[in-house]
């Protein structure tokens, strides 16, 4: 009690302050002590007209002001032993990372910070408030995914069974143009069985090189379609013969299947199309880079001109890259494999690191550049395309299940966060 009184003791001072001879009036109070820490009553009082501005803005009905603030009230506590935690965790988010994250808003607005800026000003609000205010949900957001992210545990069974229900949904939705070559087997002796694997293996061979399916199918298939070129046209799995839907799963237009036997011989199938297929392919790209993490030691334009230096050595051949990443780069991932970060999907990287690949050509390097992890050089090595479904509805999976555990998890630690807290509403005098 002892803390409570010297806080409001404090604050009602301040509020109180001005002139003997002036009539005293109340500028602030506190409104909830959260252990050490307190909720101000304009805290609150701001909350409620943003809220309510922004359902004014989208047409949003709102419960009673009562309903109202006990809910921003409840977020509030939240909040502030979520930011107490992040104070003991010694986090803190840097005036250049905050830059940067907010650079990287106002580019996915298509505008210019400055732009992004005259915009909050119009909105009524103040952009040194406003700026603030993203630190505060960048530290919220972190100091939630360190805490409940190891509480979260999502097993290769679980992912397995959600990966093969998605595929499931897709195949059913999915229609294929398929090709079908049959080479008959006339008896079912050995000899025969071989023969006709053997001419299988030679139409196989063929279409592999592009050879046209439809004159091969004519010429060589004993299928009931041969005469239309094998062609069995638009199906979908119930539509299609048992032996075709056990194959097209995970098949993409253009994929050759077979040979393939049955008691009727071997079947050869093209997909020649499909409809309502989801597939992925990503433009991957092969880079490797040198990172120098600026520090009290390291000044921002040390690092540049660091960097600014070993290019200059590896273009005049007086330094190999990979040698200089190992002995200097601050990436521990990347710097043991002279700075390779292998093939990825350039989506995965932070923005300014995307954006620097995406301009470079096959084997360039890029001048020194500045991410939210340091300063870079990066070489573009090489560039290809893959097809990553497989990897898609795996990853989509995941991020399914552990979305609904994250957020199982998070109540879970919010409400044992408060069950150890001193909150108390302090009541208008």
């Amino acid at each position: 009690m002892k803390v409570r009184n010297l806080i409001i003791s404090a604050v009602a001072a301040f509020a109180m302050a001005g002139s003997a001879l002036a009539q005293p009036q109340l500028l602030d109070r506190v409104a909830v002590l959260v252990n050490d820490g307190i909720i101000l009553e304009s805290e609150i009082d701001e909350r409620v007209e943003n809220i309510k501005r922004s359902a004014l803005q989208s047409g949003q009905a709102l419960p009673s002001d009562t309903a109202l603030r006990t809910q921003v009230i409840d977020r509030l506590i939240n909040e502030s032993l979520q930011m107490q935690m992040a104070d003991r965790m010694g986090m803190v988010i840097s005036d250049i990372q905050l830059d940067q994250t907010l650079e990287n808003m106002a580019k996915d607005q298509d505008l210019t910070l400055e732009q992004m800026k005259a915009e909050v000003e119009a909105g009524g609000d103040n952009y040194a408030q406003y700026r603030e205010n993203i630190r505060r949900e960048i530290i919220l957001g972190q100091v939630q995914r360190v805490q409940v992210q190891r509480r979260v545990q999502v097993s290769p069974q679980e992912i397995d069974a959600l990966v093969k229900m998605i595929e499931d949904q897709g195949l059913q939705s999915t229609e294929f143009n398929m090709g079908h070559i049959l080479i008959s087997v006339s008896n079912d002796t050995p000899k025969a069985v071989e023969e006709a694997r053997t001419r299988a293996d030679k139409v196989l061979a063929l279409l592999n090189d592009d050879a046209d399916f439809a004159k091969t199918a004519i010429s060589a298939s004993s299928g009931p379609k041969a005469l239309e070129g094998g062609n069995w046209g638009w199906m979908n799995v119930n539509e299609m013969p048992t032996l075709f839907a056990e194959l097209v799963r995970g098949r993409k237009a253009g994929d050759i299947i077979g040979p393939v036997k049955s008691g009727a011989g071997f079947h050869i199938i093209k997909i020649l199309d499909t409809r309502g297929q989801q597939i992925q392919e990503v433009d991957e790209v092969h880079s490797r880079h040198i990172l120098l993490q600026p520090s009290p030691i390291l000044s921002e334009d040390m690092a540049k001109q660091m960097l600014d230096d070993f290019l200059k050595q590896v273009r005049n051949g007086d330094a190999d890259f990979a040698e200089l990443a190992k002995q200097y780069s601050e990436d521990p991932g990347s710097a043991v494999k002279g700075g390779d970060l292998g093939w990825a999907d350039p989506g995965m990287y932070v923005p300014a690191f995307k954006d620097t690949l995406a301009s470079l050509k096959k084997g360039e390097y890029s001048e020194p550049f500045r991410s939210t992890h340091g300063w870079h050089v990066v070489q573009l090595m090489d560039r290809r395309t893959t097809d990553t479904t497989a990897k898609m509805n795996s990853d989509r999976a995941y991020q399914l299940l552990f979305r609904r555990k994250f957020n199982e998890q998070a109540n879970a630690w919010s409400q044992e966060m408060r069950a150890k807290a001193y909150i108390e509403v302090v009541e208008t005098q």
